[in-house]
Order: structure tokens, then sequence, then C-alpha cells
């Protein structure tokens, strides 16, 4: 009896075991494997993602130094669904609002929280017991809290100062749903120093965004984006990587928790071709004249290692948003601060006969000697040179003497000799007449016109045109930048590097994303040209500055050896008869910078613009042997005039706004069309959206054989030549 009770109560402890088991088994299943299964079919419950912006990367010069970075800035941000909450405890039942959307085109009448009312009356007071009230968007507030419901925070100001953070650190009034946090902030550290290549960048934009990348988030919060500048241009390897946080919502529509968080990421670094210490050399150089540009490349790369242009600004103004009266300022002031006079183009007057110079190399021109005759007839009318009326003539030179003296009347006859399809040639090889492919926004490509052209104009191109290509004057325009190219590639024997201003772009991790190599695009010496050719035209850049009678015996150096061109531009402006140019490079056997400065309304190439040019490249190579130190400080904004430029010096006076006895300044007349028209800027883009524009652009750029968008020309006129 006892053995089958004792079996009894063994199978029945077994089978209650095996109930318990069985049940165990399946609480398992439904709580932890089918989870998301049955949680998915609870009535009203659902998640909601928000995007949290990237951390923007840096900028930086070749060694590394920074530029632009993120540093740490103070936001007030109101957790809107916090303020509510806390007003029903406090006070009662919040106040409506009355507001009117359309469903299907009909206009619906629909109460909502006064999420402004609660604010003006339940915070403002204490945040003006902190001095940390200011004016904000009323309207923005409110359609924020419509459409998110409060739990993405609403940002009230966002330029805090750590003074401002402390304060309120110190003297918390207990602001229900008021934090000030801590977010990136993009900072140029140098204020002015580069800012036409650096540029600046603008709050998000969501009407920007398209439709796809916005579906991904329930509520899409966005990064700050470049505008201008390498910003602008890098700006998709700038951007950060965004983190996502994901909110449980439940069936009433009441958010009760996080489900996830990932952390944004920082973007990649980009890495300037530019040297900071040369940059500063080169504002500070330039900042002798009220408007100009100075370029310096290394001719051994092709290397931007420096870019200005004056007048200036503060790319920091920017930063979080500029103001109305800092954009009326930079958009009504009349020099154009904003624009970058280093890739727009101009008539590169005597500079030009650089490259036709070359060009005359392609046939055997650059053999012979031309007389000058103090100019040439063409037609009805007599194109003068620069001695006209002087009492002497510059003999018959050859192409070097013919560079020294920038004998107009040698290269009239010498272009024509060339002709001007052979021009055009060596105009495509050197990169003249189209951009030169740069990242940097607004570039421009100049004109090398030639008879295509002309047709396209109605008109049939002449050797007189041929003669006004051949010193830089008629239709020809090019820019700084394309000027201390071709500078560069006579300089390093014939090769041509396209200028490039960014290096490369690196992760934090060393991860080389986007690199730019040097490369030679074309090599003279394989397009027809010799290595004696090319020498020839080289030593006469050097006879310029280092013989007597050249016209930029100003430049000479003693710590090195400068050979330059000088170019004294008519424009045809009357309030501004001509713009100074300069090339150069420096040394002469081993070269390792070429340069070109422009300065607008200057009186002539050897007064108002070689002194500059001498100046950065002593500078920088004085710098480069350890005998000048460059210490990097805040720049601020250059100021703009419209002085006339008569002679620039680093000693003494500086400056001379007078006349001038500098025979690169004769005034004897030129030729020039009305495409010499000023450059302007558009002062009617919106506000922290700038649109820089020259007059050119409006009428379309032609240059080359391109004959789209034909810019319009007034009747030629005759005026006379300068050298």
């Amino acid at each position: 009896m006892v053995t089958r009770f004792r079996l009894r109560l063994y199978l029945l402890a077994l089978c209650i075991f095996c109930g318990f088991g069985v049940l165990v088994f399946r609480l398992y299943t439904v709580q932890i494997n089918e989870h998301e299964m049955y949680v998915s079919k609870l009535p009203g419950l659902k998640y909601e993602s928000v995007r949290i912006p990237g951390i923007r990367g840096e900028i930086k010069d070749r060694n590394g130094m920074l530029l632009a970075e993120n540093v740490a800035n103070f936001e007030v941000r109101f957790d809107l669904k916090a303020i509510v909450e806390d007003y029903k405890k406090t006070v009662g039942t919040p106040p409506k609002h009355t507001w009117t959307r359309y469903k299907r085109g009909q206009p619906v009448q629909e109460e909502e929280t006064d999420i402004i009312a609660i604010v003006e009356k339940t915070i403002f007071p204490g945040l003006a017991d902190l001095g940390l009230l200011e004016d904000y968007n009323a309207s923005q507030l409110r359609v924020h809290y419509r459409s998110t419901g409060g739990i993405v925070p609403y940002t009230y100001r966002r330029d805090l100062s750590f003074e401002d953070f402390a304060s309120y650190a110190e003297h918390n009034l207990g602001l229900p749903g008021v934090t000030i946090t801590a977010t990136g902030r993009r900072k140029y550290l140098y204020d002015s120093l580069a800012c036409h290549i650096l540029g600046y960048v603008n709050l998000p934009d969501i009407e920007k965004v398209s439709a796809e990348k916005k579906s991904e988030f329930d509520y899409y919060v966005g990064d700050d984006f470049g505008v201008h500048g390498v910003e602008k241009t890098m700006d998709h390897y700038l951007q950060g990587v965004p983190g996502k946080r994901v909110l449980k919502k439940d069936e009433k529509g009441k958010f009760i928790g996080e489900e996830s968080y990932t952390a944004p990421e920082p973007g990649a670094d980009v890495y300037l071709t530019i040297d900071a210490r040369v940059q500063s050399i080169a504002e500070e150089s330039l900042r002798k004249v009220g408007r100009g540009a100075a370029v310096v490349i290394d001719p051994n790369n092709g290397d931007v290692l420096a870019m200005a242009s004056v007048p200036s600004f503060n790319p920091n103004v920017f930063i979080p948003s500029v103001g109305i009266d800092d954009w009326k300022r930079y958009t009504e002031d009349k020099t154009s601060p904003m624009f970058n006079r280093a890739i727009n183009p101009n008539a590169p007057g005597s500079t030009y006969k650089i490259p036709i110079a070359l060009a005359g190399c392609l046939t055997d021109s650059w053999k012979k000697r031309f007389v000058c005759g103090a100019g040439q007839q063409y037609g009805k009318h007599f194109m003068k040179c620069w001695c006209a009326g002087k009492g002497y003539t510059h003999g018959s030179p050859d192409v070097g003497e013919a560079i020294k003296y920038s004998c107009n009347g040698f290269f009239y006859r010498y272009a024509n000799d060339t002709g001007i399809r052979n021009i055009l040639t060596m105009c495509n090889l050197l990169g003249l007449g189209r951009t030169t492919g740069i990242k940097i926004t607004g570039e421009q490509s100049g004109n090398a016109p030639g008879p295509e052209w002309m047709r396209a104009q109605g008109l049939v191109w002449t050797e007189s045109y041929t003669a006004m290509t051949g010193i830089g004057q008629g239709f020809v325009e090019a820019t700084p930048l394309q000027m201390a190219s071709v500078t560069a590639t006579l300089a390093n024997g014939g090769k041509i590097y396209p200028p490039r201003i960014v290096k490369k772009v690196e992760r934090r991790n060393g991860e080389v994303v986007w690199e730019e190599p040097p490369v030679i695009r074309h090599d003279l010496t394989r397009e027809g040209l010799t290595a004696e050719q090319i020498e020839i035209v080289k030593r006469g850049m050097w006879r310029v500055v280092n013989e007597s009678g050249g016209t930029a015996g100003r430049a000479a150096s003693e710590i090195t050896v400068i050979s330059g061109k000088t170019g004294t531009a008519q424009t045809g402006i009357l309030s501004q008869p001509t713009n100074a140019w300069f090339i150069a490079f420096a040394p002469y056997d081993n070269p390792e910078l070429a340069v070109c400065v422009f300065v607008e309304n200057g009186n002539s190439g050897g007064g108002a613009a070689s002194p500059i040019a001498k100046n950065i490249i002593e500078e920088t190579i004085a710098m480069r042997k350890g005998q000048h130190d460059i210490t990097l400080t805040k720049l601020n904004e250059a100021k703009g005039n419209f002085d006339r430029v008569m002679s620039v010096s680093f000693e003494g006076e500086g400056v001379t706004i007078a006349a001038s006895d500098d025979p690169d300044a004769v005034d004897v007349g030129n030729f020039v069309p009305a495409s010499m028209r000023k450059r302007e800027v558009n002062t009617n883009a919106p506000v922290a959206k700038p649109s820089i524009r020259s007059s050119a652009d409006a009428e379309g750029s032609v240059s080359g054989q391109n004959t789209d968008n034909l810019r319009k020309f007034r009747p030629l006129k005759w005026l006379g030549i300068r050298r």
C-alpha cells in the first residue's frame, strides 16, 4: 500500500512539474521571443524618431593649423512638454488658441494649447531676471510646438557666452523645462583671415532637405550648411554623421520614454593647400590698397599658398546667423567686401604679353625682331605704344627686350605674325578663357576671344583685334588666379599644373576619404616648345626687374632674385581709368613662389602692384629661412576705398594718392570695349544667403570659341595704350 501511494505521489508531482514547465516555456515564448510582435499589435503604441545633427568637420591649412573649428556654444532650450505639464499643476487648465487649418481645401477651425501665452507668463519673467530675455519669433515657436507636440526641445537662443551660462548656473530660478545646453558652433579662429576661401555656414534650412531624407525621421533637425567658399564646395565631406533618438508614444499619443539613442559623429576634416602664414603675409601686404587681390602659387605642384582679396569680411558675423544691420553693412558697401577679386576677371593688360610671347614659340615669330614705331596703323586708326610722344621709340627689339620694355608696338606686330589661332592654342594650353576648376565658389572663366567669338557678335575679326589681344586689352579678360598659374608654368619650365586649394579630406581616425594629388595637365615642351624658347621668355621677365630700363625696377630685391611683368590695363571707367597688375616668380633658378597682384584703380603695375608682390615674396622667403617669425593673429575686416593708387611703398609714407612720374603710368590712350565694365555685387539677395556675381554673369560669359550666352557690348571706342 505504501509503495502504491508513493508511486501516485511521484506521478502527481511529475505532472505538476511538467505543467509548470510548459507554462514557463510559453511565458518565455510570449514575453521574450514574441515580444515585438505583440507590442506592435497594441492599439496606438508606436515609435517616433528624432534626427540629431552631426558634428561639422574642421578646416585646416596645409600644416594642420586650425582655421575653422567647432567650439562649445551654449543654447537656451525649452522643453515645451515639461513647461505645459508644470503649468497644469501650478496654474490650472492651459489657455487655448484657435487656428485655421485646411482640410481638403476647406478651412477648419481648431483649438490648441496656447504655448506662447504659457511661456510668456511662466518663463519669460525668470529669464528677464537672469538677463537672458531677448526678442524671439512667436510664430516659429507656435509652429514648432504644433508639429512636434513639445517633445523636441525648442531653441530659444543660440548665442550665449560662457559668462551667461555661468550666471544661469549660479542663479537658476528653477524655471521648469528651461535648460542651457552646450552644442557645437562654427568659429573662424582668425576672423577675416582667408575669409573668401573659407566662406561661412548658415543655420539649417529644412526646405532644402529632400523629402526622401526627411522621411527617414519623424522629426528632422537639420545641420548647419555651407553657403560660400570651401564650406560650400566641401560641405558633403564636412557634414557630420547624424545621430538618432527613438522615442516611445502610448495609445493616447503621449511620449512615455526613450527607446534608443545613437550619438552623432563628426564629419571629415578638410586640409587646404594654403599656408596660413603666407596667407597672412599676402593679406597684410594687400591692405596697402583699398581694392585688389593677390594669389601665391607653388610653381612645383600648383598648390595655392595664399589667395587674398580686399576689402574683406568677418565670417564669424554670420554665426549663428547674420543680423540685418551687418548684412546691410556688407551688401550696401560699394567696395563689395564679399566679392572675391582673385577669381573674377578683368583686362590683364601687359601681363598678357607673357602667354602671347609663348604663343609665338609655336611658330618662328620668337626669332624675329619687330619695329616699335611708336605704334601701328590699323585702318584709319593708329594704335600707340606707350612711348609715343616721348621723343623716342624702342627700336626693333627681340621678344626678350620687348618684354623688358613692355613695347606695345612690338607686340601688335608679334601677335599678328603669330596668328590668332596659335594664340588661342596657347591660351587653351595655359587654361585661359576657362575656369581652373579650383574648389571654391564664384570662380569666373575670363575670356580668350577669337574669330568665332567675334562672329557671334555680328562682327568680323581683324588684325586690330589680334593686336589688342597681344597686349591684353580689347575683349581679353583673365583672373589673378589664372595669371598666377601662367606665371607658375613659365617659372617651372613649362609644366602646367591646375591650381588646387584643397589638399585632402581626412576622417578623425586617419582615413583619407578624398585627395587631389598634383597633376601635370600639359607640358609645353611636349606641345612644340623647347626649353630654350621658354628660357628666353623667362629671362625677359628677369630683365623687367633687374636691368636698367625695365618697367619694374622697384621690385628688385636684395634677398632673392625676383622676375616679373607689369601690366596697366585701361577700363573705360572715368572714375577708375586703369587697373594695375604685376606677375612675378622667385627665386630665378629654383622657383618657390609664383605671384600675381591686382590693384583696382591702380595707376601702374610698376608703381601700385609690384611693391606688394615684392613684399609678399621677401616676407615669405625670410620666413622660410627662419629670418622672420610669423605669429598668426586675428585680422580685422579690411576696409575698402576708391582712392586712386599712384604708388605703394612699405617704407616711409606707404601709399601715394597723387600724381606720379612712373613711366609705366604714361597716359596716351587705349582701345577699350564696353565689356571691361566694373564688377558689381548683387545686394538684393536674401539675408544670410548672399548671391555674389559680376555684371558679366548676368549677361553670360564667353570664353574661347564658346558662343553660348554671349555678352552684349556697346560700339568700340579708340582711346590710348598703356603698358
